[in-house]
């Protein structure tokens, strides 16, 4: 379908019938054991992006970048996990460019805001996304209890993408889910991938 982006993974586009529409948010939940930063890295490559980190620093993406072997970019790193986070993302937000990307990662740190003050920043991020016409990916952990304000995420995100890892014996499975597409028609089965160097298509049969 023509006016959709790419998210830099070509099964996955081709599941989404071309891509995500312009002006969306994304959420990406992931095990933290994952690899699922590889999503992340893998949509620098397509378009300008611009790269906040709540819990890394700006270095260790970069060196995690320079590691990958897949097609990546060059995006705009920026460190927002000190004091005032939620202000700090917005400051750079403020300045995204049209038809850009905007990676948070992990949006966890900036679910612990106050809930009022959160609900506020997301709908100006769906403002800002509309109005240039971008594409942003919010990356959140499942790990243990939910933060506060992950109902708020999930809620406002156009397009919810549910990696679900799973370890058995010596077998890791990786397949992604896409309970919500709005604007589209989401995959109505989920898709096995491989998460090696890059995102792949995983052709091994199922585990027993």
């Amino acid at each position: 379908m023509t006016g959709r982006l790419s998210t830099g993974i070509d099964i996955l586009d081709r599941q989404l019938d071309g891509g995500i529409p312009p002006g969306s948010i994304v959420f990406l939940a992931a095990d933290p054991a994952s690899q699922s930063e590889l999503f992340l890295y893998e949509l620098t490559g397509v378009r300008s992006t611009l790269y906040l980190t709540t819990i890394r620093s700006d270095q260790a993406v970069q060196d995690a970048l320079d590691r990958t072997t897949g097609p990546v970019g060059d995006p705009a790193l920026r460190d927002v996990g000190g004091d005032a986070p939620l202000d700090t993302a917005n400051r750079f937000i403020r300045d995204l460019p049209e038809g850009a990307n905007l990676v948070i990662d992990a949006v966890d740190v900036l679910e612990t805001t106050e809930p009022a003050r959160y609900r506020q920043f997301l709908n100006e991020l769906q403002t800002h996304m509309v109005n240039t016409g971008g594409l942003a990916v919010l990356h959140g952990m499942k790990a243990g209890e939910e933060p506060e304000n992950r109902g708020f995420t999930k809620h406002m995100a156009d397009v919810v993408f549910d990696l679900r890892t799973r370890i058995d014996g010596s077998e890791v499975e990786n397949r992604l889910a896409v309970p919500k597409f709005r604007g589209g028609r989401p995959p109505e089965e989920t898709i096995k991938l491989r998460l090696g160097e890059r995102v792949t298509v995983d052709t091994s049969r199922d585990i027993a």
